[in-house]
């Protein structure tokens, strides 16, 4: 009889996914980011922080599968809101955009629907940390723009922050 084999990342009380694609501009946030986390911080014990790319899925899929799970999940990942380029800000599953709930092709969200499921029927946190995109081409251009550059210390701070704050326990 073989053991189940728990991937370290499930283990973990905090999970940080960079999410993204690093080919098309500022899509490429999610990954930069925990990339830099990874060089320049001091990430604590019990948080793993992974660049993902656009494979998220696989990393999901095995979450909800698993008996272990994190407690917390922040996704790290770009987005286009009208918002200031360069902004850092939280969303809530709920606070996507409605084209991008239902999306499974895992570029622009790692597919919202596992993350709901992981957060309303497993308990585990799902917070988004989200950077507002300057430029998000369609054809294949490397590089953060500038103003999302200069937001990669404060989105590392700002993750961690999130980290390190314990979930209110549920009451029955």
């Amino acid at each position: 009889m073989s053991k189940e084999v728990v991937p370290e990342y499930v283990k973990k009380r905090v999970l940080i996914l960079g999410v993204g694609n690093v080919l098309f501009g500022d899509d490429g946030f999610g990954p930069t980011a925990a990339e830099y986390m990874l060089s320049n911080c001091r990430i604590p014990n019990d948080v793993y922080v992974m660049d993902v790319g656009i494979s998220a899925g696989d990393i999901l899929f095995n979450i909800a599968l698993s008996q272990v799970k994190p407690r917390k999940i922040i996704v790290l990942d770009a987005v286009d809101l009208n918002r200031e380029p360069g902004e850092v800000f939280e969303l809530s599953i709920e606070d996507l955009p409605k084209s991008k709930m239902s999306d499974f092709s895992m570029h622009f969200f790692p597919s919202p629907n596992i993350l709901k499921e992981l957060k309303d029927n497993m308990d585990v946190d799902v917070i988004i940390l989200a950077c507002q995109a300057e430029r998000m081409p369609d054809a294949v251009s490397p590089g953060l723009s500038d103003a999302v550059a200069q937001a990669l210390p404060r989105a590392s701070e700002m993750a961690l922050q999130l980290a390190r704050k314990t979930k209110v326990e549920r009451k029955n």
